[in-house]
């Protein structure tokens, strides 16, 4: 298993700010709300001062965490002209967006497929599925409308928080195992997989599994995901195949 930890590239096809990011603006101050809680304040200060939040806004992205993909792909290359694409945890769909960019999708080159539990609404060039990935006839649903093999399974997919860390740890571990194993199903020789995961000691398994499956593993932090937030991306590439 190789992983690689180097910095990010100074540019970015996504942002224009330092490493790759938006540029920053002037700061906003919120005022309390007569009936506003002090962290519902401190969220929308956050959102208000978040220059990936207002470049989201101007570019036309879903969400903030379209620039996350984005410099994953600018640093690993996963998302290929014409590729086949599964987005599983998609909603809003600011990940799908850049997905369809990169793989051509809006020109018929490529194929992204969508799938979340909330409604999406609709991305030129992308296919949704509103579905439960963790309901046990999803699996079967997705392959169908794949209507064949994936060149990536991409995976943002996380349980709402509960506040305990461990538990939130061992829950969207559990969902990037439940993601691999549908991916194991449908990826192409030479495929690539993209999980999110938390910091911590409980991903040996699944770590393990793509030892065995990859010719690489990385894990990435990318300069969008907040600093005080335990995410990470597993960057899994190469494909070996279904191994007995």
């Amino acid at each position: 298993m190789t992983s690689r930890k180097g910095s990010w590239p100074s540019g970015s096809r996504t942002g224009t700010g330092p490493k790759g990011g938006p540029p920053r603006g002037t700061a906003v101050r919120v005022k309390t709300a007569g009936r506003r809680k002090a962290s519902s304040t401190q969220w929308l200060q956050r959102q208000l001062n978040d220059p990936y939040v207002r470049e989201a806004k101007r570019l036309g992205y879903r969400s903030r965490a379209a620039f996350k993909l984005a410099a994953l792909d600018d640093r690993f290359h996963v998302l290929k002209p014409g590729a086949r694409v599964v987005d599983l945890g998609a909603a809003p769909g600011g990940w799908t967006q850049i997905a369809v960019e990169r793989t051509g999708g809006v020109n018929g080159k490529g194929f992204v497929l969508g799938v979340d539990v909330l409604e999406i609404s609709p991305i030129a060039g992308a296919t949704l599925l509103r579905a439960d990935f963790t309901a046990p006839e999803t699996p079967a649903r997705i392959k169908a409308a794949l209507g064949g093999l994936a060149d990536v399974v991409l995976s943002d997919m996380a349980a709402p928080a509960t506040g305990h860390a461990q538990t939130d740890h061992l829950k969207i571990i559990a969902l990037a195992e439940a993601a691999y194993d549908f991916a194991a199903e449908v990826l192409k020789p030479g495929g690539v997989f993209v999980c999110k995961v938390y910091q911590g000691g409980a991903e040996g398994e699944l770590l393990q599994r793509l030892k065995r499956d990859f010719a690489s593993i990385r894990h990435a932090k990318p300069p969008a995901s907040r600093s005080e937030s335990a995410e990470v991306y597993l960057v899994a590439q190469g494909f070996r195949g279904h191994i007995a």
